[in-house]
C-alpha cells in the first residue's frame, strides 16, 4: 500500500452505474462491491492513514425506485397577487430527506455491551448528548460518539473494538438549542429534560 504519511486525509470518488445488489457498482462491464473503494484504506491495511479522515463519495444508483418527493406549502411565504387571495409558495422535498440514522456498528459487525452497564454506544451517546447538546449540532455530536466508542473501549479478552456508523440525509444542521440560539438557521428543537438524574 502507498505511503500516506504526508497526507492529511484521503478523498475517493466513484461516478458509475449501480444497483442495490451485493455487487452494487459497475465498471468495465463487471460488477463490484462498493467496499472495494474503502477496504484498502482501513488502519490494518494502510497504517499511514490511521486517524486521518477517509472521505468516500459515490455517485451511483442504489436501486430502481424513483423519489417523486412530497409537495409542501411554506406557511411563512406568501405572494400577494392583485384581485386574488394570497398564493402560497409550493416546493418539493425528497421523501427520504431529513433522516439521520446512527448505527452502533458498521454492517456485518457485532455491537457489544457491558452486561452490567449496558451498551457502549448508548452509554456514550447519552453522555455526549448531555454534555454537548447546547453547543453542537447533531452530526458533530454523533461524530464525537463515534470517536469515543472507537477509541475509549477495548472489549473482552480479544481486545475487540467497535466502530459506530452514521448515515445522514439531513438538509440542514440540527441543533438542540437554548432559547437564545433559536434565531439561527437550521432545525430548531428544544432539548427536553430527558436525562434527569435518577435518585
Amino acid at each position: 500500500m502507498e505511503d500516506h504519511t504526508d497526507a492529511d486525509c484521503i478523498f475517493v470518488s466513484a461516478l458509475t452505474h449501480g444497483t442495490n445488489a451485493h455487487q452494487n457498482l459497475y465498471a468495465n462491464d463487471r460488477s463490484y462491491n462498493s467496499d472495494i473503494l474503502w477496504n484498502g484504506f482501513t488502519s490494518d491495511k494502510c497504517p499511514t492513514l490511521t486517524g486521518k479522515p477517509k472521505i468516500i463519495v459515490i455517485q451511483a444508483c442504489r436501486g430502481q425506485t424513483r423519489d417523486f418527493g412530497t409537495e409542501l406549502g411554506d406557511p411563512f411565504v406568501k405572494v400577494d397577487a392583485p384581485n386574488q387571495k394570497d398564493l402560497e409558495i409550493k416546493f418539493k422535498i425528497p421523501t427520504h430527506a431529513d433522516f439521520v440514522i446512527s448505527y452502533s456498528t458498521i454492517p456485518d459487525f457485532v455491537s457489544s455491551r457491558d452486561t452490567f452497564h449496558g451498551t457502549y454506544f448508548i452509554q456514550t451517546f447519552v453522555e455526549v448528548l448531555e454534555k454537548e447538546a447546547k453547543e453542537k449540532d447533531l452530526l458533530s455530536i454523533l461524530t464525537r460518539v463515534n470517536q469515543k466508542v472507537a477509541l475509549d473501549y477495548v472489549i473482552g479478552e480479544e481486545k475487540a473494538t467497535q466502530m459506530p456508523c452514521v448515515t445522514s440525509m439531513l438538509t440542514r444542521c440540527l441543533h438542540f438549542d437554548q432559547e437564545s440560539q433559536r434565531r439561527k438557521k437550521g432545525y430548531k428543537l428544544r432539548l427536553l429534560s430527558i436525562f434527569q438524574n435518577q435518585s
